[in-house]
């Protein structure tokens, strides 16, 4: 029996490649969440560079916290099973009136690894309607590859930025609106994008990627991942240190190394005008 999970939640998920909504934080957490994230912004000058984007888990304690929560924890393991690595985290922010979008894309097509049981979580921290650009899937579509095509569209924020070779709107797309502490959760195979934020507030979106422990990476010989639950008998992944101050001293060469290793799987193929992760 799931966990957390009602047994109708997990035929769905894999019915259809998505679930949602699914709530996990309460407002005091989404409060002390959205407080650590913009104090870390100050202190980065007024925002997050592309690099601190992606990996913050290894920088913040509060991001592996959140990594970690016990009952995203339960859920995910309702889905892939109680052997879990979380390859990585996203911060996805837009600004208000911001003409930043995602485009239509399948991540399984470009990030190497072999294993499509891959589950990405997308938690809100601010909230995140249609008005502001919340994600939307593409039911079904992780049983088939789609083709891409590389735009490097000015606002688009996939470091490539990718979109699918086919018109979603001829394929029934959903909205997946979250409130604040809210979070959807789909395979990594299933189309999705997000259009811009035409509201007043700031839509703030944390992204987590988990995969179960016998998952390899094919486009690089090192990668990292954090070991967040259960054990590991492959050792395929190197686990991320957990930092246990900001901008861990300790920590940050491993993030370093981790950040060199994620720019070379995400631009593996690309053109040479490569823009920066």
């Amino acid at each position: 029996m799931p966990r957390i999970l009602q047994t109708e939640q997990v035929d769905a998920y894999r019915t259809s490649g998505w679930l949602s909504p699914f709530d996990l934080l309460d407002a005091g957490e989404v409060a002390a969440a959205r407080v650590a994230l913009e104090a870390w912004e100050a202190s980065m000058g007024g925002s997050l560079g592309p690099v601190h984007r992606s990996g913050a888990h290894i920088l913040m304690p509060w991001v592996d916290d959140l990594m970690r929560h016990p009952r995203l924890l339960d859920a995910i393991e309702d889905l892939i099973g109680p052997d879990l690595l979380c390859w990585n985290t996203i911060f996805w922010i837009k600004e208000p009136g911001s003409a930043s979008y995602v485009g239509w894309h399948q991540d399984f097509e470009y990030w190497g690894l072999d294993d499509d049981r891959l589950v990405s979580v997308w938690l809100a921290l601010s909230p995140a309607g249609e008005d502001a650009g919340c994600m939307s899937v593409i039911p079904g579509s992780h049983r088939q590859a789609i083709g891409h095509r590389e735009t490097y569209a000015a606002d688009n924020l996939l470091s490539r930025g990718q979109e699918l070779a086919i018109d979603p709107a001829d394929h029934d797309p959903v909205a997946m609106p979250l409130a604040p502490g809210q979070a959807s959760f789909h395979d990594v195979r299933t189309a999705h994008g997000s259009g811009p934020n035409t509201t007043t507030e700031r839509r703030i979106g944390l992204s987590m990627h988990y995969m179960p422990t016998s998952t390899r990476q094919t486009k690089v010989d090192w990668d990292a991942a954090a070991l967040v639950r259960g054990t590991d008998g492959f050792g395929n992944f190197a686990h991320c240190p957990r930092p246990s101050v900001a901008m861990d001293p300790a920590t940050v060469p491993f993030f370093e190394q981790a950040a060199a290793a994620m720019r070379t799987i995400i631009y593996e193929g690309a053109r040479t005008d490569r823009r920066t992760i």
